[in-house]
């Protein structure tokens, strides 16, 4: 059973509830049936100004009168008016189809939410950072992908496409946020690396002392986890070598998580993981929320967006 296969299966099982904002997009309306149809996860659709008929056996609701939209906007103004926000900017914005989903979620009235097929990355993340705000020792939103071999092993990246260059704090939190996204996706416990170009102090930079950092970060917010750095990626992936560089290291040659040191190295480590090695990415899988909002390439297929709410269940 690959990767995807076993997410759904876990999916199926959890039985959670999705919400798809954006049903003027066929490629939703098409997940949302087939999501139903395999009984994945129960599914609700927003409906949007611009969109047509609806399937009639999908779940609709219209943000613009929906009975909860009173409940959902002074929910919202109590988050935002330390900003400014009115009562009526707020019931105003959360009419908006992405932070009504966001606010479905937040009150609980959703386990998950999946956008982006037709919103930027940044639409999204807004509504969601605003609307259902980080979890408990979270300091960053940020994103990992499952990076799966024809062998069947498979590996987590962090960050590898929202934060661009992270602070210690934040690479700290990213650690701790993947390697939860790994437990939780794949069932095995997470050997996370921090990724560097030195080994355990064998080169002397600002960058190798921001990994380091960014342990210590890591190891304070989880002490059970099973973290080591900073490694550079042979040190972390190959046995052998593991052994050679770092012999005291609960996690060289053995680790399954990686931490990359900014988006430039995660971004093209997993693209070049992808067209040398023959993986398969799924992601980005966004983290660090209090509950999960997934956000979708616009160029996503209608499987994408199957898979990614399968992701959002698993992580609810």
């Amino acid at each position: 059973m690959n990767i995807i296969e076993s997410i759904r299966r876990k999916a199926s099982e959890a039985k959670k509830t999705i919400v798809l904002p954006r049903s003027s997009d066929e490629r939703v309306v098409k997940a949302a049936e087939f999501l139903l149809q395999q009984k994945l996860c129960n599914v609700v659709l927003l409906k949007n100004k611009e969109g047509g008929s609806l399937p009639e056996h999908i779940p609709v609701i219209d943000p613009t009168n929906s009975d909860k939209l009173e409940r959902y906007a002074n929910a919202f103004y109590e988050k935002r008016k330390h900003k400014g926000i009115t009562p009526a900017q707020a019931l105003e914005i959360v009419q908006d189809p992405l932070f009504f989903a966001a606010s479905m979620v937040a009150e609980g009235d959703a386990d998950g939410c999946v956008a982006g097929s037709v919103s930027t990355t940044g639409d999204v993340l807004r509504a969601a950072i605003q609307t259902i705000g980080l979890k408990p020792g979270s300091s960053v939103v940020s994103s990992v992908f499952l990076m799966s071999f024809p062998d069947g092993k498979v590996l987590t990246y962090g960050d590898c496409a929202v934060v661009p260059y992270p602070t210690a704090e934040q690479l700290g939190s990213i650690a701790v946020d993947s390697s939860a996204s790994h437990k939780a996706l794949t069932g095995e416990e997470p050997r996370t690396a921090m990724l560097s170009f030195s080994t355990r102090g064998s080169a002397v930079h600002e960058r190798v002392e921001l990994m380091q950092q960014g342990l210590e970060f890591a190891k304070k917010q989880a002490p059970d986890l099973n973290i080591d750095g900073e490694l550079q990626f042979d040190a972390a992936f190959v046995d052998s070598i593991g052994k050679r560089k770092a012999p005291d290291s609960p996690v060289a040659g053995k680790a399954n998580v990686f931490i990359f040191p900014n988006l430039d190295a995660g971004n093209i480590g997993y693209k070049i993981t992808e067209r040398l090695a023959g993986a398969t990415a799924t992601g980005p899988v966004i983290q660090g929320l209090a509950k999960p909002m997934m956000d979708l390439s616009r160029g996503c297929s209608w499987e994408d967006i199957v898979n990614t709410s399968c992701v959002a269940a698993l992580l609810s």
